[in-house]
């Protein structure tokens, strides 16, 4: 079972639970999402970051095979259909920013161009649903530190202010998409999900590629995963 706010694996007895209260059937929350509720909605994912995903993560973002984006982003709008009865009919889309030099010297943001290709898919798949692409609305003003070498409350440190809005590009009351390729401790749609609401965004949602599940991020704390895993946490 996962946390209905953030897709967090929850570790908890089901045959014991079924008993509980009727609370239950209204979904359960995680203890991070009990104790500080998010400012988005929900959060989904495709699947676990790990095995072939974690490769073709890996790809797009490190080795400039922007080819992958098709199949990556059918894949992302799977998981963004997952909303199709909870979200408004009309969302804005903005794509997790990277920094300036940072997107220079990769060549793209892979966030945005899984964005582009999930809402090509999902105008093909949901006519209906109105899905705008929407560029510079959110935007990175200093450059973080890598989120793999910080535990959860230095990584919410860590990006602390680090996104603003461009509020002319984004309409008062609009329910916005958040898109980005990993959601590692959630520290990061956080953040940016709190500038938005700020900025007078109605609603966030979050959907991204591939989940990590916290075992994996306590293994990369602690630095199991060794150089390559830290490279691929970095942004």
């Amino acid at each position: 079972m996962l946390c209905r706010c953030c897709g967090e694996a929850l570790d908890i007895d089901l045959e014991s639970a079924r008993f509980a209260s009727h609370r239950l059937t209204e979904g359960l929350l995680c203890r991070f999402c009990k104790a500080s509720p998010p400012q988005f909605e929900q959060a989904v994912a495709y699947a676990v970051y790990e095995g072939e995903l974690r490769e073709m993560i890996h790809l797009l973002k490190y080795e400039r095979m922007s080819g992958l984006t098709r199949l990556l982003g059918g894949l992302l709008a799977d998981a963004i259909l997952a909303f199709r009865t909870e979200a408004g009919a009309e969302l804005e889309v903005v794509a997790v920013p990277l920094f300036a030099s940072k997107q220079r010297q990769r060549g793209y943001n892979q966030s945005e161009l899984l964005a582009r290709a999930a809402v090509k898919e999902l105008q093909l798949r949901a006519p209906e649903w109105r899905l705008h692409c929407v560029s510079g609305a959110l935007s990175r003003r200093r450059d973080t530190r890598s989120q793999f070498e910080l535990n959860p409350p230095a990584r919410r440190g860590n990006v602390r202010g680090a996104f603003e809005v461009d509020r002319t590009n984004l309409r008062p009351g609009c329910e916005v998409l958040l898109i980005d390729d990993i959601y590692t401790t959630g520290a990061t749609a956080r953040e940016c999900a709190k500038a938005l609401r700020r900025a007078g965004a109605a609603k966030v949602w979050v959907a991204t590629l591939a989940r990590a599940q916290m075992p994996q991020v306590a293994m990369w704390s602690a630095g199991v995963q060794g150089i390559q895993t830290e490279q691929e946490e970095s942004n």
